[in-house]
């Protein structure tokens, strides 16, 4: 077809575009990169392509739209060992950590992790009870990439991705043996240890690794004060703030022909934690928590399949089972000796299956259809016995990536889904449906830079904990709450502007209806509620507006200066009442980073991560809801590294060498000044 071989040939001469810089310069930079472009290639042929959602179509030149990845060499490059710092390097991607759960929660534009779902090759990782994750728990040192999809993701991720997907891929080997040991240490007696392994006979592969990592504390910033009438944390190191990660992966590929695909993986992940102790000036309204969680475990199990049937056809499919465990310690006070009760216990488990059909007979389509099938149950163990929760979830799915002649790519996309709720303790069942739709049109503006607009309509069901949660006393369920639902629309540039720049950049507008709000009813039944006879109650009352710039420019400035940045505006409104602030997310984040290398072996490395302050709220003694924004901060980080030979590197740093006093969430610090050294030997 015509389009395929203009693309072919655009794909040869590599982009021609205005250089800048001298030819000579060009060519050494050439040959000085030639090592470095080989290793970033072989880490991007163990990218396990069957675990990826959306993959590129041969109808495409460039990759999808609307996703971005970040990659196991740049994870390794920062030091991003846990999920929720190696995406907060992209633009429209900001991190909240701490809180009264010691949890890193996830933002997408504004969306959190129950709109924005968290999946490991395909496979559904959030917690069916709240929806939620704590994304330090899931680590990176396993991982060929993340995939970052936003307003316009794909359909065929599913349910509930009002606001976009993140996506863990796995590792596939590629050579007859292979692996990679890493190590490291910090300070605050933080301790990181990784074992990758893989084995690829071309007829079947195998994939394992083990890792662990923990720390006992974290260093207090400079200036730090316990502002409470009674401290808890008097030292210069955060007390209470253990936690250990230990997670095992096994993936076993068979790959009868050059086609066909079936995979099982594995996974057993297995935390422990603790919560440290709120340390700001609202003590009296907050109250305190003196919890520890003594396991916060995850085990998943799943098969992956692509058949090709015929030139046309490809079927695809996934199975899965996802089983989550964890256990809360409340305790009397700082000592942590005496427990107030029992350990408080969550299980949670998903079966699922999705089914991919994809057709390329038409002539520039191609067709997705896609069936989903999830299934959620949630025991929650109380004193007058357990409460059984279960859910049913499915999904119908259909995209169609079409090429308009040799410059205009366009996909439409709609599905259709529905939740039955099969048990749910004392209260009656129902089910309630939704229907999705995108449009998402690209046009190559020049062989090097593309432009693209999209406009999508999603919805996300509520969670179990949304419709029947008491909130320990607090508040009065609410079975009947309907699905939110936002309309997305957004317009990108993304390319090489100029030599050796890689530039992504987006203008974006959400408008979210039936945001799930509290609000307070005239209800019995709250004993703990203050003024008696009242009661919080989830509603679909809400109406907020999301907009903002993105941008992510990548240079090589020469053979030994690269630099980077990516930066987001976000604007939140709340429509419904503008005097209700939508908190935890920043006006302004940017991170920047920037490399020399004065020799083959040798690398110095500096970073800065900026952003402006974010909401945060608390009741006053009347009660009223007041709204406060914490300071902005600036954290810059310095990193050596020297390799000795292409398969051994040894580092050693600082991560905010300023020793800044920051915090995500008002009343819990953040780590100050942290030295760490660091090793890998890959064979």
């Amino acid at each position: 077809m015509r389009h395929q071989s203009r693309r072919a040939i655009a794909a040869r001469h590599n982009k021609k575009t205005v250089c800048f810089v001298p030819r000579v310069l060009v060519l050494s930079m050439m040959g000085a990169l030639a090592s470095g472009q080989a290793y970033a290639q072989e880490n991007n042929d163990r990218v396990f392509q069957l675990g990826k959602v959306v993959v590129q179509s041969n109808l495409e030149r460039d990759a999808p739209l609307g996703e971005s990845a970040v990659s196991q060499e740049k994870m390794q490059a920062f030091d991003l060992r846990d999920v929720g710092a190696a995406v907060s390097v992209q633009p429209g991607v900001s991190v909240s950590a701490g809180g009264a759960r010691n949890e890193q929660m996830v933002y997408v534009r504004g969306f959190d992790s129950r709109q924005v779902p968290l999946f490991l090759d395909g496979i559904p990782q959030y917690v069916p009870y709240d929806g939620y994750v704590d994304f330090t728990r899931f680590t990176t040192m396993d991982l060929s990439e993340i995939r970052v999809a936003k307003g316009a993701a794909s359909l065929l991720y599913g349910p509930n991705i009002m606001g976009g997907a993140i996506n863990l891929v796995s590792r596939k080997p590629v050579k007859e043996f292979e692996g990679e040991f890493r190590a490291g240490y910090a300070t605050g007696d933080q301790r990181y240890s990784a074992l990758n392994v893989g084995t690829n006979q071309g007829s079947w592969y195998l994939q394992a690794g083990l890792s662990w990592s923990g720390e006992r504390t974290f260093p207090l910033g400079r200036g730090f004060e316990d502002q409470k009438p009674r401290p808890t944390d008097t030292g210069d190191t955060r007390s209470n703030a253990s936690q250990r990660d230990k997670k095992a992966s096994f993936k076993l590929g068979i790959t009868p022909n050059a086609t066909d695909e079936y995979v099982i993986g594995y996974v057993n992940q297995k935390g422990q934690k603790d919560n440290p102790v709120y340390t700001g000036v609202n003590d009296a309204k907050l109250g305190q928590r003196y919890w520890r969680w003594p396991y916060w475990d995850k085990e998943s199990l799943y098969f992956l399949s692509s058949t090709q049937l015929g030139e046309n056809n490809t079927l695809k499919t996934r199975v899965y089972e996802d089983k989550y465990s964890n256990g809360l310690d409340m305790y009397s006070d700082g000592q942590y000796a005496t427990l107030t009760g029992p350990t408080s216990e969550y299980s949670d488990r998903t079966r699922g299956a999705a089914l991919e059909w994809v057709n390329s007979s038409l002539d520039n389509h191609e067709l997705h259809f896609a069936l989903h099938y999830k299934e959620d149950t949630h025991r929650d163990p109380k004193p007058a016995g357990t409460e059984h929760y279960k859910d049913v979830t499915t999904s119908l799915a259909f995209e169609d990536r079409i090429a308009l002649g040799d410059l205009w790519q366009l996909r439409v996309g709609a599905s259709h889904e529905r939740r039955k709720a099969k048990e749910a303790h004392n209260f009656e069942t129902g089910d309630t449906d939704a229907t999705n739709g995108l449009l998402e049109l690209g046009y190559d503006w020049s062989e090097a830079m593309q432009v693209y607009g999209s406009v999508a309509y999603k919805t996300r069901f509520p969670t179990i904990k949304d419709r029947y949660s008491s909130r320990m006393g607090y508040a009065q369920p609410n079975p009947d709450l309907k699905p939110e639902h936002a309309i997305h629309y957004e317009l990108g540039l993304r390319g090489q502007p100029w030599e050796g720049a890689q530039l992504e950049s987006a203008l974006f507008l959400s408008q979210v209806r039936d945001m799930i709000q509290s609000t307070v009813i005239q209800a019995p039944g709250c004993d703990k509620y203050r003024p008696v006879g009242f009661c919080d109650q989830a509603t679909n009352v809400g109406k907020a507006r999301q907009m903002g710039v993105e941008l992510s420019l990548q240079q090589q400035f020469s053979a030994q200066w690269t630099g980077g940045l990516a930066y987001t505006y976000l604007n939140r409104r709340n429509q419904s009442d503008p005097d209700v602030k939508l908190v935890d997310t920043p006006a302004h984040r940017l991170f920047a980073h920037l490399s020399w290398k004065p020799s083959a072996q040798w690398e110095v490395m500096g970073s800065v991560e900026t952003e402006s302050g974010r909401y945060y709220s608390y009741a006053n003694s009347k009660g009223d809801q007041i709204y406060e924004k914490t300071p902005g901060f600036a954290l810059l980080g310095l990193k050596g590294i020297w390799r000795p030979n292409s398969d051994i590197t040894l580092e050693a740093g600082v991560r905010n060498l300023g020793d800044k006093l920051y915090q995500y969430k008002e009343g819990y610090p953040m780590p100050g000044r942290v030295w760490f050294v660091g090793g890998s030997y890959r064979f």
